[in-house]
């Protein structure tokens, strides 16, 4: 397998949500579009309720081969 099919089955981040429901709300759109994503956090959302220095941060990943129309939905370019 070459690097770039590697790539595009390597989770990437497309979104850096400051908070979980924010990034619920992201998941729910890109879903609704049939891509599959998942969250990930470095704290428990429940212990921070808002991020400090990047904390509460919650990130948004979707498949490499999907980032680019991700990227683009979650800008509002349409149903990219």
């Amino acid at each position: 397998m070459n690097k770039s099919a590697d790539k595009r089955r390597e989770m990437v981040e497309v979104y850096r949500a400051t908070s979980e429901a924010e990034a619920r709300i992201i998941k729910g759109l890109l879903e609704s579009f049939g891509i599959s994503c998942l969250l990930r956090s470095n704290a428990a959302p429940s212990v921070h309720m808002f991020a400090v220095d990047g904390m509460g941060e919650v990130r948004v990943m979707v498949w490499g081969e999907a980032a680019a129309k991700a990227r683009a939905l979650i800008q509002g370019e349409g149903d990219a």
